[in-house]
Order: structure tokens, then sequence, then C-alpha cells
């Protein structure tokens, strides 16, 4: 049974119902039906991109936490911006300049724009906040305590910052102009500050009103790998190896022996758990700079950890355990995104029916093959699910489910990703930043 395209901006009160529904229409002939491969690569890298280029934030340049294009009103204002989100598309504007889809010098006019708008942002010891007013730069709570820096969403800025610095060192004045920029505040960053007065371990969040209380000491494996790495490469505010080596490694507890779908998990995604592994944003955040093939140190062959965290996904969906609707071969992957109820973390142990895009299209590096699957299936079978900015966020076939929204920080990696997977661009750029280099080195890393 194929999936049929439907109307999603319909106005009548029986219509709207159905914008959040899958009709199934064997007759409709579908829009990408025709398309290559390397034709759909493009296309849905054109798109994704788009949302960080059309649709930032028009005073900031950054992007828009979310967009809904059902026009639902979001949980955030419409002029807040995502730090995080903001540094993975300061990446796939990159791809937009070496795709050809906008020029040069427009790239670094946005890039200018945006600079110049993080330097007069609130910062907190020189991290940004999750969420940022667009408009004003000013600091937007992302909860009630988590209202001022979060340096895991700064380093995920950072990782995108340095990238486009190594991307335009060598350009004309002006842009050396904007590399130096990018310098200032790469350096301005406390993050050793946020170990808390010295602790071995980096803290997620400091409020200049609730200080520490948020608690969230970040160690074990997660997404936040980029975050150690970015402060060990610090030239003003560096960590110890000491804090690595504890705080995220836990004296070694990070180095996991067991293993899930025949794949080693490697290190030690959940410690109580009938489904020991995590969403995949995890293989992706940390990684679209940060190039996981050869990387390795004394706790993990990163590649392998990344390879066999998607191969868990794809193996999962095709065992389908809880016979889900369409899981398979060519429909799998859980990440964090919208549900049928506000977000969820979906992976394997918390499956709730609900696939994610950006979970298999971000991971075309780790399972090419199982990834084009995914890719084509949706753009061919299922292009109701695909709008203006790529794959709309999350669906569900067995429940007829899906809504026509987007959120940043799932749309972000799939350009960035799939171009790594291409052409390694964006992997090269941030691997060669002379500080980031003797960072991993500081811990212990072969690259």
């Amino acid at each position: 049974m194929v999936i049929g395209c439907i109307l999603i901006c319909c106005k009548s009160n029986n219509q709207k119902e159905d914008q959040n529904k899958v009709n199934n229409s064997a007759a409709v002939k579908h829009r990408y039906a025709d398309l290559s491969e390397s034709a759909l690569l493009d296309t849905i890298q054109y798109q994704t991109f788009n949302y960080f280029w059309d649709g930032a934030e028009p005073n900031s340049g950054l992007a828009r936490e979310r967009l809904h294009m059902d026009d639902a009103y979001p949980t955030s204002p419409k002029n807040t911006v995502t730090t995080g989100g903001s540094g993975f598309g300061l990446m796939a504007i990159l791809v937009g300049v070496e795709r050809g889809w906008i020029s040069r010098e427009e790239a670094f006019n946005r890039y200018t724009k945006i600079v110049n708008f993080l330097e007069k942002a609130d910062r907190f010891h020189g991290a940004w906040s999750h969420w940022i007013d667009g408009e004003t730069g000013k600091m937007y709570p992302f909860g009630k305590k988590d209202n001022g820096g979060d340096l895991v969403e700064t380093a995920f800025l950072v990782q995108g910052l340095l990238t486009v610095a190594e991307y335009f060192k060598n350009g004309n004045e002006q842009e050396k102009e904007l590399v130096a920029k990018i310098d200032k505040l790469w350096r301005e960053v406390e993050w050793s500050w946020y170990t808390k007065g010295g602790e071995d371990v980096l803290y997620w969040h400091w409020s200049p009103e609730y200080e520490w209380e948020m608690n969230f000491p970040v160690g074990g494996y997660n997404e936040c790998l980029i975050m150690y790495v970015l402060a060990a490469s610090s030239p003003t505010y560096p960590i110890t190896k000491e804090v690595y080596e504890k705080g995220w490694a836990r004296d070694g507890e990070i180095v996991s022996d067991k293993s899930y779908y025949d794949e080693a998990l490697v290190l030690d995604y959940y410690e109580h758990s009938d489904a020991p592994i995590g969403p995949l944003f995890w293989a992706h955040y940390s990684y679209l700079g940060l190039n996981p093939k050869g990387l390795s140190d004394q706790y993990a062959d990163y590649w392998e950890l990344t390879q066999n965290h998607a191969k868990i996904h794809h193996k999962y969906a095709i065992d389908n355990p809880k016979n889900y609707k369409g899981y398979g071969d060519s429909l799998w992957g859980f990440t964090s995104s919208y549900s049928m109820k506000g977000y969820a973390g979906h992976r394997p142990g918390d499956d709730r029916g609900v696939v994610s895009p950006t979970a298999a299209l971000s991971s075309f590096p780790y399972t090419p093959k199982a990834s084009m699957n995914v890719l084509e299936n949706i753009y061919k079978n299922h292009d109701s699910l695909v709008g203006k900015y790529g794959p709309y966020d999350a669906f569900s076939l067995e429940y007829n489910w899906y809504l026509p929204r987007y959120l940043a920080i799932d749309q972000g990696p799939i350009p960035v990703m799939i171009e790594n997977y291409r052409t390694g661009l964006l992997w090269k750029l941030f691997m060669q930043n002379k500080d980031v280099k003797v960072g991993l080195d500081k811990l212990g890393f072969k690259y």
C-alpha cells in the first residue's frame, strides 16, 4: 500500500483534523518518484539547508527553535532561536555554499550578522543560554531554573563556529576579520569555570539566579563528547585530562563489554535497561565536526561506537518486537522528537511506534544503504511526510499520525551528516583546527 500526498494547509474543521493523518492512496503520482539516489540526496540536503537559510530568524540570522507549518502556536515564541541548533545550521550553510545554492559572499554576510549578534547576546561566563530571543539577544528561559549558561548547547554552537572559521581563515581581509571575531568568542567561553569550583566533571548549567541548582554533572556516554573535547581544546579556559577521565569517563566505568542485537555497545549507554541503547542523536550531535572515522582513545573506537549505534536501531526495526506498522529495512530510526503526546526520547526500550526521519537520515556515514532505503521510502512512497524544509520531524504509520512541524536540532544534522558521507567536508574543516588538535592530543585521542 502506498501513502499518498495530502493537503496540509486546509482551513475547514474536518480538513484540519486530517492534517495529522497519513492518507492511503495507491493512485497518486509522487513528486519524487523519478529521482535518482544522487538527486534525492541533493533534494533533501537543499530542503534541510533551507531551514537555516530561508527559515532563519531574520534579525539574528540564527536558527528558529522550531517551525510549525500548520501555524499552531509553538511552546516558545516564534522569534526564539536555539543555540545548539544554530551551531548545526552554521555548518549546513557551508553545505549550501559548496553545493552552489548560495554564494560564498551571501554566506559571509549571514555569518557576519550571526557573529555580531552573538557578540552582544547574553552570556554567562562565556556560555550562551539554550534559547535566546532573536530580536533582543536576551536569554529566554528553557525552564524555570534553566535561565543561564548552557555549556552543552554552547559546545554545539562553538563546533559550528570553529568549522566556519576554518572555511574562511585563508580568505580576504573581511573574511579574516570574521575569523578573528569567532576566535574571540571561542576564547571567551570559560569551560573550566563550569567545573563548579574545580570538581573533576563539567556541569551542564549555571544560572546567576539559581547558580548550580540544576545540578547536572555530565558523565557517562551521551551526546556531550564534543563539550569535553572543546573544553580540553580551549586556549584560555581549558579543563585538565583528569576532568575528562573522572567526570566524563567515570574512571573507566564508561566502557561496556555488552552487546545488543549482536553489535558491541562499546560504551555504556544505560546502566539499567532492557534495551541498553540511546536515541540516535547521540551518534550525530558531537560528530558533525568531530570525525569518528579513525578516532579512538583509551575507552573506545568511535567509529565502531557510532556505526554500531545506527546498526542496532536498524536491526531493532527489522526485528520489530512490538509489531508496529511499517517498521523494517526501509523504515527505522528513533530519536528525541515530536511524538503523539508532546516531545519524547524515542529509542529501543522506549518505542512508541514513532519514527523520526533525522535518525536514519543523519546516519548516512554509518549505514549508507539502510539510510538510503529510508530516504527513498519516505520520498517515493510517503511524500505527504515531506514539506518545504524536508521530512517533517516525526510520524507514525501505526497510529496514522504526523504533524507538519520541524525542530532545528533534528533538521540540522541531516544536511551536515549527508555531506560528511558524500565528501567529508565538515569533518575535514573541524578536524584541522589547531586548538582542537591540541585538545584531542591532551585527552589521548588518536585520529
